[in-house]
């Protein structure tokens, strides 16, 4: 991507700099649960439901974090100028809607981090917090990203970034608020398969947001797309269930498989038509 030079946001927080919150895990937390947060993180999920779930202490607060190296500057700048561009799609979009674009905050963070959803910690991963309509990433994921999952490149990064912005497009649209209030009416199963919508549609969005910015000339670069293909392939329910216990439980998927991810990403990139999303009306994920 050759974004040097271009507009950044003046919606992100970067809080890498202002020291970590350390969390004190009590309730009888053993390994498998911190194992499965991790996860559930990994796949972007609410930090809300797993810390009421696991039953996470007060943090405590903790020294004044190092100035940030070059590297770690020039990765803000970089996250700052990727939304600049997601903000200037979706105020678009919703322009030519007759609706207004309220622009989400995005926080940088390392460590720890208090949102609105609750207290999360550095193996959290991206994700979007409905409660205070913000994007929180530490920017290690990425690197595990890479190494673990085998999704490199800075147009990963953006793809992420697109897809936690999607869950706040649905929060303005009233789709999360309609989803979730389905939860305690229907199975786990049911549910899950409603999540799973929630998350295609999400990786849809990224899509359309990637539509226009191929448009955009000298911003992407050849093998950008395939970069963002590749990451929405990453982390699909089905891969990483299989990496890391070795079999797959389609009944638990709550984001979609490797190749719905894909195809949803794909058809958000191939028409940059918003009313093509609609996941939860297919027929066929």
């Amino acid at each position: 991507m050759r974004w040097q030079g271009k507009r950044q946001s003046t919606n992100v927080e970067d809080q890498r700099s202002s020291g970590g919150r350390g969390l004190a895990v009590g309730g009888g937390i053993g390994g498998i649960g911190i194992v499965i947060a991790i996860l559930y993180f990994l796949l972007g999920g609410n930090p809300g439901d797993v810390t009421q779930t696991l039953q996470v202490d007060q943090p405590y607060a903790t020294e004044p974090g190092e100035p940030l190296s070059a590297k770690d500057q020039e990765m803000g700048q970089f996250v700052s100028t990727v939304l600049a561009s997601i903000e200037d799609v979706w105020r678009e979009r919703f322009r030519a809607a007759g609706e207004t674009y309220v622009e989400p905050k995005l926080v940088l963070f390392s460590g720890q981090v208090n949102s609105a959803c609750g207290y999360a910690g550095a193996s959290s991963g991206p994700f979007y917090c409905p409660g205070d309509s913000k994007v929180y990433i530490d920017l290690s994921f990425f690197e595990d990203m890479q190494r673990q999952l085998g999704a490199p490149g800075d147009f990963a990064l953006a793809y992420v970034i697109a897809h936690e912005v999607g869950h706040h497009v649905q929060n303005l649209l009233g789709i999360n608020d309609q989803v979730m209030s389905r939860r305690g009416r229907m199975s786990e199963k049911e549910f899950n398969q409603l999540m799973v919508r929630m998350e295609l549609q999400a990786d849809f969005l990224a899509g359309v947001w990637a539509h226009y910015a191929n448009m955009e000339k000298g911003f992407l670069e050849s093998g950008d797309i395939e970069e963002g293909i590749n990451a929405a392939a990453a982390v699909g329910d089905d891969r990483i269930m299989k990496q890391t216990q070795g079999y797959i439980v389609p009944d638990a998927f709550t984001h979609g498989t490797s190749e719905q991810r894909v195809r949803w990403f794909k058809k958000g990139l191939d028409t940059g038509d918003i009313n093509q999303g609609d996941t939860f009306g297919a027929s066929v994920l």
